[in-house]
């Protein structure tokens, strides 16, 4: 059996980190988007902490929420798989935590790492110290925290939901209806309000050196982070630096037709007080640079532009090609000499 490391360098000749660089890292996401930041942010830092949301209802997380009470579990797992490592303990684990099981029966759908994360926490009694087992397992380059310990519901105001009422805004619940509504999403909130922040995603956020927000769904997995108050204000508050990284492309319901520089707006409605130093984008996926740079300056950063998609013309990243974007922003626009 392969040993098991807890070594934060990947495979040989596929890291960006350098010797004295060491920045405590957050990032703040779900699903496939805070994976794909996590995959690159593990090559370039070994201080680094993922708060996940937890809305999810829908495929096996919302089964098991439905049946037990428990948080969804479903992107918190996606974030552990994107933390293994690149050698054959972590790449093992990560597709048998991402297995989902076949067949007819009850297991029919249910992914082996939910199961295995609502079982420690059925033991322990504990989100955080259950996930702390799991990435023990797993060999993770990294923690992973819900950002809230309290199940939660995403509500949108969505304009034209109805065909037949293009002009009407109706309320849309869920984060699976959320993300594939018809219509323009106006607003989102959770259910419910102001739910209370994970004590140590709080204190990860204030601790760290950046944070890094997105990508990913824009209205389900991004803003319902600023939607947690406590969450909020250690965002505001923090001394951290702040990235904000878009989407490749705009996602087909819930931000059809969005510019880039529209998910900033939308962004900003939802958190006016919430600054960023850096706003990083395939220099591929923005048509009108000065618009983008202008929004970006009204949440007072700067652009960068990196060419950060895959190389097989699908709308991901590419995990290298993220790593050295967020390791030149570290080094440009961070301190200057060692981390702290």
């Amino acid at each position: 059996m392969p040993a098991r490391t807890g070594h934060t360098a990947s495979r040989a000749g596929h890291t960006v980190r350098r010797r004295g660089m060491n920045p405590k890292v957050v990032a703040l996401g779900g699903g496939h988007g805070l994976s794909a930041s996590l995959a690159a942010l593990r090559r370039i830092t070994g201080d680094l902490t993922a708060v996940v949301t937890v809305a999810d209802d829908g495929g096996s997380s919302g089964r098991l929420r439905d049946e037990l009470g428990v948080l969804p579990p479903g992107d918190l797992r996606k974030a552990l798989a994107a933390l293994c490592g690149d050698d054959a303990w972590g790449q093992t684990w990560a597709r048998v935590v991402q297995h989902r099981f076949a067949g007819e029966g009850d297991l029919q759908g249910h992914a082996v790492g939910n199961l295995l994360i609502v079982a420690l926490w059925e033991q322990l009694g504990d989100h955080v110290q259950a996930l702390e087992w799991v990435g023990r397992l797993l060999g993770a380059h990294g923690r992973v925290l819900p950002m809230s310990a309290v199940p939660l519901e995403l509500e949108a105001l969505v304009r034209g939901h109805d065909p037949a009422r293009p002009e009407d805004v109706d309320t849309v619940r869920g984060q699976a209806t959320v993300a594939l509504t018809r219509g323009e999403v106006q607003s989102v909130h959770l259910v419910p309000a102001d739910p209370p922040a994970v004590p140590e995603a709080v204190e990860a956020v204030l601790d760290a050196d950046w944070v890094v927000l997105g990508p990913g769904s824009w209205f389900s997995s991004v803003i319902p982070h600023l939607l947690v108050p406590e969450l909020l204000d250690a965002l505001t508050e923090t001394k951290a630096r702040r990235v904000l990284s878009l989407n490749l492309a705009p996602q087909p319901g819930e931000t059809d037709g969005f510019s880039p520089q529209r998910h900033l707006e939308v962004l900003a409605r939802h958190a006016p007080k919430l600054a960023f130093d850096v706003v990083l984008a395939d220099e591929a996926a923005v048509p009108d640079r000065d618009s983008l740079t202008e929004a970006a300056e009204r949440l007072g950063g700067a652009v960068e532009l990196a060419p950060v998609a895959a190389p097989d013309g699908s709308a991901r990243h590419d995990p290298e090609l993220l790593a050295a974007a967020y390791d030149r922003i570290f080094r440009m626009h961070g301190r200057i000499g060692p981390w702290r």
